[in-house]
């Protein structure tokens, strides 16, 4: 027995290290997700790209990479590099996930997944078809205090669910950061819309990810504000392939701010943020719990340690392309009508 055991030891697959590169080295790699990348177990970021050579390299140096680049060409097919995450505007996304699936290299791009749904079949369909695995940075699906409120909603915890509830409001932006050419998040030719694709699509993806795919939808966006070309004002309805009815209100013009959403059962409701931390809240018959679940430094590190995992073979990571093209797909819809008429 004592040998057999000793046999059975030997053949264990060590993890293998994965060698990230970056293409795009804004503020979202800075905490977010660059030493995400270092951090999590087997894992290791070896390069990075920003066309502007001098911001590369104080990058590199700063956070303790090896190799810089100012090409993404030279990024992807560096041999060093076994997988490459995108963290560029979404109009650049499509455009390089092919070229990354093309060398055949493992994709992570930032969300939105792209500009619209569309462009995210099309890389969807391409990196199919390389056969590798494409992965988004809807982070949230991997969070503990989200994957509580899926244990809560498992468990039956509100009974059925009926409606799920989603308000966010933000106050107007103020100086350069409502000028399109200072701020990418606002110019639709950059980011595919206004900020409902870059601060909202984490609603719908964590409600996606807790309810299931949308069956249907019905929205309306407007520039209530006129400070820039997106819209700023954004509702919805929406019912599930369960048949659960979800109403959705963004306003990114309002006087104060809110985040809040409540997902309503049969038998209770369980209220918490997008954005925050604070306590998760369950409400039933037998009164209230709350469940303070903090969210880590590097918040994108759970979902890149999932990502690390099934590249060494182990589960699927929750967040891919399929799930975020549904998202983008819901987005087109919402905010349709308003470009329509551009």
């Amino acid at each position: 027995m004592e040998n057999r055991n000793r046999n059975k030891q030997s053949t264990t697959i060590k993890p293998k290290t994965i060698r990230w590169g970056i293409i795009g080295c804004g503020a979202v790699t800075e905490v977010k997700s660059g030493p995400a990348l270092q951090k999590a177990d087997h894992s290791e970021l070896v390069a990075i790209m920003r066309r502007n050579g001098d911001l590369a390299r104080d990058y590199a140096e700063r956070h303790g990479v090896s190799h810089w680049y100012n090409q993404a060409e030279a990024l992807i097919h560096d041999p060093d590099v076994d997988a490459i995450y995108i963290a560029t505007p979404p109009a650049f996304h499509k455009p390089y996930a092919l070229q990354v699936a093309a060398a055949g290299k493992p994709v992570y791009v930032e969300k939105p997944m792209a500009l619209n749904g569309p462009e995210c079949d099309g890389m969807v369909e391409a990196c199919q078809a390389a056969h590798v695995p494409l992965f988004v940075a809807y982070y949230r699906r991997a969070l503990p205090r989200f994957l509580k409120i899926k244990e809560l909603l498992d468990s039956g915890a509100i009974g059925e669910v009926r409606l799920v509830t989603t308000l966010y409001l933000r106050p107007a932006l103020s100086g350069e950061q409502r000028d399109p050419q200072h701020n990418w998040r606002i110019n639709p030719q950059l980011s595919g819309g206004g900020l409902l694709l870059d601060v909202g699509s984490h609603a719908l993806d964590i409600l996606d990810f807790l309810l299931g795919p949308v069956r249907s939808v019905q929205g309306q966006a407007s520039s209530l504000g006129h400070l820039y070309p997106a819209e700023d004002t954004v509702t919805g309805l929406f019912t599930y392939e369960s048949g659960v009815h979800g109403i959705a209100s963004w306003c990114f013009s309002a006087a104060t701010a809110e985040d809040r959403n409540e997902i309503i059962g049969s038998q209770g409701k369980i209220s918490f943020s997008t954005f925050g931390d604070d306590p998760l809240v369950l409400s039933t018959a037998q009164g209230s719990q709350t469940f303070d679940i903090k969210n880590p430094r590097h918040i994108q590190q759970p979902l890149i340690q999932s990502i690390v995992n099934e590249l060494n073979g182990g589960p699927p990571c929750p967040s891919t392309g399929e799930t975020a093209a549904r998202t983008s797909r819901v987005m087109d819809a919402l905010v349709k009508d308003f470009y329509a008429s551009k």
